[in-house]
């Protein structure tokens, strides 16, 4: 009889890739809105559904159109919540109110176009988003950095920060500058399945000279 060929992990189109419990998704395969983008092997865990990850990505308007994305082996926890863009009024008139959204004769009120915007909301890859963490809109949250539960993050997240409060600040760095950069450069996270199992210890370890020879 053939070998059996060796394991990879997890297939990244398993909708629930831990046997039992069927609370944890790879996101990836449970998304149905085209302006959500996610990456493979990035999980989302809930107390109540699973379903209601989208959600969680509020005043996310298709005529808006900006974007969610999310990288590679993020995990995220339950009550993780997403503002996008079509939360924001104009500020620098004499009222906030919205009238041009509703038409109507109002449409004109003033170009719909001039509604604030700060663009895609973007979390890289390996990030840790805590429970009931809040992201803002146009936010980007860096490679291996670490949102702690109930953070709001009003600003980018540096890679491989761990940041907490509200608003949220940097509480320290996992690594040493010169560390970080180094793990950026070796960037595993887009190795092929093959290539992580291979080198799965070196990943999980602390001996950074290996896992820049398995690149």
């Amino acid at each position: 009889m053939p070998d059996s060929p060796t394991p990879t992990g997890p297939a990244p189109e398993l909708l629930h890739p831990v046997g039992g419990h069927e609370r944890l998704v790879f996101l990836k395969n449970s998304i149905t809105n085209p302006l959500i983008e996610v990456g493979d092997y990035t999980y989302y865990d809930d107390f109540e559904d699973v379903r209601n990850f989208e959600r969680n990505v509020l005043y996310h308007f298709p005529f808006v159109g900006d974007r969610l994305r999310i990288g590679r082996f993020c995990q995220i926890a339950s009550g993780v919540k997403f503002v996008m863009n079509g939360g924001n009024h104009r500020t620098n008139l004499f009222t906030t109110y919205p009238f041009p959204v509703f038409g109507q004769g109002w449409e004109t009120a003033f170009d719909p176009s001039t509604f604030p915007s700060k663009g895609d909301l973007v979390v890289e890859n390996d990030v840790w988003l805590g429970h009931d963490a809040l992201l803002m809109p146009g936010v980007r949250v860096g490679n291996g950095a670490i949102v702690a539960t109930r953070a709001v993050v009003t600003r980018d997240v540096p890679p491989y920060a761990i940041v907490a409060g509200n608003p949220a600040a940097i509480v320290r760095m996992r690594f040493d500058e010169d560390t970080v950069a180094r793990l950026q450069a070796v960037a595993w996270w887009h190795w092929d399945a093959e290539k992580i199992t291979r080198n799965q210890r070196a990943i999980c370890g602390l001996d950074l000279a290996a896992l820049e020879r398995a690149k």
